[in-house]
Parts: structure tokens; C-alpha cells; sequence
């Protein structure tokens, strides 16, 4: 039979051997860490405002080869009704996500100094709007016919 553990709040299960705390930093090695963490910060934001132009590439690249694309931010709740509406019409969007927002999409529209709000859907490599746009056009029925004239559908 087995036997129980006995315990006790008092100390830990299994002993472990006391270990000595570190000794706090000096103000010079304070200040180099201080130094070393901003040097990463600034480093990490020239990084990000590089990317950022990349990203937008990414975004246009993918407006262009697929036929319905939803772009919205990770994690976006919206972005999840657009697709599985999307879904149930039987279209298989591709989603993109973006962390910078909306900034990524400036100058994907006609307009140019237009940026569209995020979930955005491109049906056919064209801005069709946000979930707003989306329903109206769908409860208009002119989203299915604006689907196969896409590629999207093959009904």
C-alpha cells in the first residue's frame, strides 16, 4: 500500500538548501544596466520602424494575390466574425495580421491618404470596408456576386 506525505506547512517539500541573496548592485553597475536597457529600447523601435515598411510590402503583396484578404489586428474579435462569415459563404479568406495597425494600411486604398480601419477587407484587390461594410453588403445580397466576380466562390 502506499503511504501518504506527511505535510507540513512549516517547510518545504523536498528540503532544498538555503541558497545566500545577491549582493544589491553599485551605482556604477545601476547606471550600466540603466544604459544597456535603453540602448536595447532604442534599438528594438529602430527595428520595429524598419519592419514597419516591410510589413506594408507584406500587406500590399498579399492584397494583390489573394482573392479575399481580412487584415486586423491579432487577437481582434471582429477579425474572427469577418472570417467565419466569410466561412459560412464559403470563402476561405486569408487573414493577415497586423501589430502596428492601421498605419501599415496607408495608401492601400484609391485615395491614398485614406487609411481604412482595421478589420479590413479586400475582395479582388480592392478595399470592400470594414465589418460594417461587410454586413451591409452582405444583408444587401450583393456580397455573393461581389465573391464570384473575385475568384472567391465557384458556385
Amino acid at each position: 500500500m502506499y503511504q501518504a506525505i506527511p505535510y507540513s506547512a512549516s517547510r518545504a517539500w523536498p528540503p532544498r538548501p538555503h541558497q545566500p541573496a545577491p549582493p544589491p548592485p553599485t551605482m556604477a553597475e545601476s547606471a550600466a544596466l540603466v544604459a544597456d536597457a535603453v540602448a536595447a529600447a532604442s534599438a528594438q523601435e529602430e527595428e520595429q520602424k524598419q519592419q514597419g515598411g516591410g510589413a506594408g510590402e507584406e500587406v500590399r503583396r498579399a492584397v494583390a494575390e489573394c482573392p479575399v484578404l481580412v487584415v486586423g489586428r491579432r487577437g481582434c474579435c471582429l477579425s474572427h466574425v469577418v472570417k467565419r462569415l466569410l466561412q459560412g459563404l464559403g470563402v476561405n479568406p486569408a487573414v493577415h495580421e497586423v501589430a502596428g495597425g492601421e498605419a501599415e494600411l496607408a495608401g492601400l486604398v484609391d485615395g491614398g491618404d485614406v487609411v481604412p480601419a482595421l478589420p479590413a477587407v479586400f475582395v479582388g484587390g480592392r478595399l470592400l470596408g470594414g465589418l460594417d461594410r461587410l454586413m451591409a453588403v452582405h444583408i444587401s445580397g450583393d456580397l455573393v456576386p461581389i465573391l464570384k466576380d473575385a475568384g472567391a466562390l465557384w458556385l
